[in-house]
């Protein structure tokens, strides 16, 4: 599938070779060169909105029931080619093959639970404060939709998106990472074969500083829909020339709390998942937990025994391996400096700590799932998102400090709660600041419910109605009747 995809872009229904400079693209595995994908000029952007702005004319009067069965059309579609898919993804993303397969079939659960949200597109009558004249309020599709998506969930970050936008009514530019661009492409294969109309779906690739900065700064893009790091986001709200709709899923550094009443094995249990999965590339990953002291040395060491009992294997020999490779170099070195960090403050490396040994990860991004203990707010680890398989842990004595320490950070994405007390499950989850609490469990995001952060986390929803009405504008319609003659 990927030679197939190699340096092409799909605008206005049609894939086109790329007139930019050729980007490899590396298995993070191996670090073989998978192919190329071209990075889109200027003049290609351009196409690219201007068949989005023309399909949006047609798009966005269309029946909504005809834009649902387009969406199902599309998660059928993904759906059959899941294998196929799943495979391109683990071998430019790293994650296990049939990790990367669970993805994609969430990004088909996404079509269809957008799919029936099409045909529900609700609006009201207002009374007035007389009765010859009603108010309507009806929704309308916003129009382009710019979509700049990131590298560590490929297929179901731009699903979100996609989904979302397209029951609204709205067109969409999808700009992938760089890193992952064969799976976006995918994506576009899939709408071809779904007879999605030309135009309303195109897919553009190339690096975000100049191909996503160019979708920000366009004059014919409507909207902006980001997921990525903080930094980013602030950069994009502040360099829009003209005033668009934003949403912006950005950073997180999550918090986890386990209260003397938990379920120990639970919470251990949650936490190794939480913080491990995808090599804790993931913007809800737990970086840092809050033990309660009667507790702690019993869950520090479980904790690292699990960590310790992670598979770790190039995804593709191993489908089923708890872990892959880390997506690229970057998140391995900044993993690497906040190990070194908390090491130099006085941690105390409980699991992990180093690459593993052996040839099969000899060229590959890989390193072993990592716990620390007797942290400090000094510590990088427990201040800052790492966004790698590192995990830090901290003593509290009370609740109050443990609610403190948690919101003790510019994010509000995610946070987690272990604990049998009601009353502790109470006053945590009404004070913790965060868009999302996971009780109990470690899913702080499910597709029928809304997702999105607050503070530096960013804004606007994704996931469930209100991911779809993010795409919508209200409009209200004032109508003065007067009395039918001859009545």
């Amino acid at each position: 599938m990927i030679q197939d995809l190699a340096e092409k872009l799909f605008i206005d229904g049609e894939w086109r070779r790329g007139e930019g400079e050729r980007i490899p693209v590396q298995n993070p595995a191996t670090g073989e060169v998978l192919g190329h994908v071209a990075a889109a000029t200027p003049a290609e952007i351009d196409v690219a909105v201007a068949a989005a702005r023309k399909a949006f004319k047609i798009w966005s009067r269309l029946a909504p029931v005809e834009r649902s069965k387009a969406l199902h059309r599309l998660g059928d579609a993904v759906s059959a080619e899941a294998d196929a898919m799943a495979r391109t993804m683990t071998l430019e993303q790293g994650k296990p093959l049939n990790e990367a397969k669970g993805e994609i079939l969430k990004l088909a659960e996404a079509c269809h639970f957008y799919a029936e949200e099409a045909v529900r597109i609700h609006g009201e009558i207002v009374p007035n404060t007389t009765t010859d004249i009603d108010s309507l309020v009806v929704r309308e599709p916003i129009g382009v939709v710019g979509a700049i998506t990131p590298w560590n969930y490929p297929a179901e970050l731009i699903g979100w998106k996609l989904c979302g936008a397209l029951a609204a009514g709205c067109t969409i530019v999808i700009k992938p990472a760089e890193l992952t661009p064969f799976t976006a492409l995918a994506i576009a294969r899939m709408a071809e074969k779904a007879k999605i109309p030309a135009g309303v779906v195109n897919v553009v690739t190339g690096p975000g500083s100049k191909v996503g900065q160019a979708l920000v700064e366009h004059p014919g893009v409507d909207k902006i829909a980001f997921t990525g790091s903080s930094a980013v986001g602030l950069r994009i709200q502040q360099s829009c020339p003209t005033i668009k709709r934003l949403s912006l899923e950005l950073g997180g550094n999550c918090p986890l709390i386990v209260t003397a009443s938990a379920d120990l094995g639970a919470a251990v249990k949650g936490a190794v998942r939480r913080s491990f999965r995808n090599m804790g590339q993931i913007c809800i990953a737990i970086n840092r937990i809050y033990v309660a002291r009667p507790i702690a040395a019993e869950f520090v060491k479980r904790l690292g025994e699990a960590a310790d009992g992670l598979v770790i294997a190039n995804g593709i020999d191993k489908p089923d391996a708890d872990v892959g490779a880390m997506a690229s170099a970057e998140p391995l070195a900044k993993t690497k400096e906040h190990l070194a960090d908390a090491l130099a403050k006085g941690a105390k490396l409980v699991a992990g700590g180093a690459s593993p040994e052996g040839e099969a990860f000899a060229r590959g991004h890989f390193f072993r799932p990592t716990v620390v203990s007797d942290c400090t707010h000094a510590m990088k680890v427990m201040t800052e998102e790492t966004f790698g398989p590192l995990v830090g842990v901290m003593v509290f004595d009370g609740l109050d400090e443990a609610i403190e320490l948690a919101n003790d950070t510019p994010y509000g994405l995610a946070s987690y709660v272990y604990a049998k007390d009601m009353d502790e499950i109470r006053y945590l989850s009404g004070r913790l600041d965060y868009g999302n609490v996971a009780v109990n469990n470690v899913d702080a995001g499910i597709m029928n419910a809304p997702y999105g952060g607050r503070k530096q986390s960013g804004v606007g929803y994704e996931h469930g109605r209100e991911g779809m009405l993010e795409y919508l504008n209200f409009k209200h319609v004032r109508i003065r009747y007067d009395e039918p003659k001859g009545r």
